[in-house]
Order: C-alpha cells, then structure tokens, then sequence
C-alpha cells in the first residue's frame, strides 16, 4: 500500500506594525514514491489580489539543487509580493531529472507529482488551471515541460530557462542521467521518451487546446543548452504551438535565471491579462 505523509510548518513573518504577514510556508511529503520526504516552499503575496484568483507557479531547480536553491539567491516572498503570484518550489532532488526510475526501487518522481504533490497542492490552495503555471531552470527546465506536457489541462502556460529539453544532449548522460534512465543505448528509448522536443508530435495531437496555450522558452545564447531551446521552438514552428522564444547573451548562471524568471512572470502575467503577445 502507497503511503503519503503530509506535514506542515508555517514561519510567520512578523512586523512590528503588521502582524497579518504569512511569510514562507514549509510543506513536507512523505511518500512511497519517493522513499523519502520532498519539502517544498510556497510564497504566497501578502499585497492585496492583483487578479481574481491567486495564480500559482510551480517553479523547478537544476541538476544537483535542491527546494532552496530559488529562494537562496532571490528575494521569492518580494517577487510574490511584488508580482502577485503564488510561487512554489518542490525538490526534484539532486539527479532525479523529474522521472520515474528505471529501478524499481529508486525514485519515481513523476508518480510522486502526479499521486501526492499535485493533489495536495491543488487541495490545500484551491488551484484553478486557469491560474496555475510551470516553469523551470536547466534540469528543472525539462521536469517543468515534461510535465506540462504529461498533463496539460493542469496548467495554463509552461516554461523553461535554458532548459534540456532534449535530453540525449546532455553531458551528465554516463556518469547521472544513466543512474536513473538506465543506460544510454541506442534499444533504450526512454532517452527520447523523456525528452519534451520529441513528445511536442503527441501533445498536438491529443490535446485541444495545444494551438491555443503560449509556451515560453528561454536560453542564454553562449549557453550549452541553447541549442535545445533552439530545437524545442523550431519544433514548436514546425507543429504551429503557439510559443515565445528567448534568446539573450548569457551563459548557464544564476545571474540569467533571475532574469529569466522576472521573463517568465511577465510573460506568464500577460496571459492572465491577456494582454498583447505580439501574435
């Protein structure tokens, strides 16, 4: 029998002159799936609503991060504030890529999204799709789009900065990817399975709404991952989803992702307002 823990752990922040302040919520998920506990912080603003429901974006880590690499090099409760948006970052832990293993016995991550995280989730906050956004960075890029794509209907828009969005490119393949997608060979299809630039083909046929949803992608030119995002938006072309491409002079750094995700948010906002695209 699955097993799923939930515990929570509110930090209060308080001012002298306002005592209402929520501050970053700490919820904790024991799962089977897993086989330990994910922890996530969640920024809800403390302004008052700039839209009719509060928004909410899942926001991931890179390869070898963890659920405070976010809030460690940016002010999250200030862009929540600021922006409005509910912001959410899970652990996607240090190799798990957002998949499920090929071991039986190691983490099966999307199973854990789908089974524990996004159930509560949207439970505890009431989530609307029409409200609720996904993005990510590197690693985190990858997990975002795959699973945007595994279920769609979840989410109103999804993004990636510098994103592997074609996971046979990267150069972690042998020594970490291979730990969880088992080993990297030409009979071993999961490689091209878990890649979101190969399962685009898939999502415009199944799903409806697939030419209506504005995906955003963003990269740093000088970037090694570019040419995923590259690949990704060309595809996206070919197919006609309607998308947004970035590309800017920047490497893979802290410093684009803080860019980036004042990017994203803005382009995520201009949905909920639906505001001009350009397209």
């Amino acid at each position: 029998m699955r097993k799923t823990i939930i515990l929570f752990s509110l930090l209060f922040a308080l001012a002298a002159c306002n005592t209402n302040k929520v501050g970053v919520e700490t919820v904790i998920i024991s799962s089977d799936n897993l086989h330990c506990d994910d922890t996530c912080l969640v920024f809800t603003p403390n302004t008052p609503a700039k839209f009719e429901k509060t928004p909410t974006l899942f926001l991931l880590h890179g390869w070898s991060g963890c659920y405070k690499n976010w809030s460690d090099k940016f002010d999250l409760q200030e862009i929540s504030d600021r922006t409005g948006f509910r912001i959410i970052t899970p652990d996607g832990f240090y190799n798990s890529w957002y998949v499920n293993s090929t071991d039986p016995n190691g983490m099966q991550y999307r199973k854990f999204w789908d089974e524990d995280l996004w159930p509560l989730m949207k439970s505890k906050y009431e989530l609307d799709p029409e409200y609720t956004f996904i993005t990510g960075l590197s690693m985190g890029g990858h997990g975002a789009m795959n699973l945007y794509l595994d279920h769609p209907e979840n989410y109103r828009s999804a993004g990636s900065m510098s994103g592997v969005l074609n996971i046979n490119a990267t150069n972690l393949i042998d020594k970490w990817v291979s730990k969880v997608l088992g080993e990297y060979t030409p009979e071993n299809t999961r490689y091209n399975e878990e890649s979101a630039v190969y399962r685009l083909q898939e999502y415009v046929d199944t799903y409806p709404m697939a030419l209506e949803k504005v995906l955003i992608v963003s990269c740093g030119y000088e970037d090694f991952y570019a040419v995923c995002t590259k690949e990704f938006a060309d595809k996206c072309e070919e197919l006609k989803i309607p998308h947004v491409e970035h590309l800017s002079k920047a490497t893979h750094s802290w410093k684009y992702w803080g860019y980036a995700l004042e990017e994203h948010l803005a382009h995520f906002t201009k949905i909920l307002n639906e505001a001009n695209l350009g397209f």
